[in-house]
Parts: structure tokens; sequence; C-alpha cells
């Protein structure tokens, strides 16, 4: 039950879109026993974001998940998210934060798991 929230101040065309949603899905299997079956993917483009105090393009990736990971699962997975976002939106990895939340609550389909 993974959620990625991508926030940028650049522009994502639909194409784009598409391509970090088909790329994030593939790198949240760095978590054991997360996929994009069950992954939620919001990306919010053309947001106010400074970074360093310059509105040049950047990126805050927060990403929520189920249960708990070790750390070098989230290490992985940041590596990748960070390539994925320079891949597609052309941001410099050194512009981009990762924010990681694991909860022990999550619901879905009217209760919880």
């Amino acid at each position: 039950m993974p959620f990625i929230n991508v926030k940028t101040n650049t522009a994502v065309s639909k194409e784009k879109e598409m391509a970090l949603k088909t790329a994030l899905g593939q790198a949240i299997t760095a978590i054991p026993g997360k996929s994009e079956s069950w992954l939620m993917v919001e990306i919010e483009p053309e947001r106010n974001l400074y970074f360093k105090g310059s509105d040049s393009p950047a990126a805050m990736v927060e990403v929520s998940v189920f249960g708990s990971a070790d750390s070098a699962s989230f290490n992985k997975l940041t590596g990748s998210i960070c390539s994925i976002i320079n891949d597609e939106l052309a941001i410099d990895q050194s512009r981009v934060y990762v924010k990681y939340e694991a909860t022990r609550d999550w619901g879905w389909n009217g209760s919880n798991f």
C-alpha cells in the first residue's frame, strides 16, 4: 500500500506523467513486498517550490508505506527516484528531496489493513 507524491516546480506533460508513473511503479519494488499493483502516485507540477533560495527546477518526493522497511531498501529507492526525476524531468539529483513515512495504520475499501 505505498503512495508516492511528486511535487515539482516544473511543467509535466501527460507523456512525462505516464513515464514517471511507470518508472515509480517499477522502483517501488526496492521495498520488499511492495509493487505497482497497490501503488498510488500523485504528480503535482508547477508548484511554487524553492530550494536553497532558488526556484530552479526542483522536486520534493514523499513516499508513504504501510508497515516499514529497512534503511537499505529506502536508500535504494531514493537512488532510483532521484534517477527517475532526473531522466524524466531533467531535474538535477542534488535538487531532489525524498521523504519517507511508514505507518501501521492504513485504510482501504472501508476498513484498515
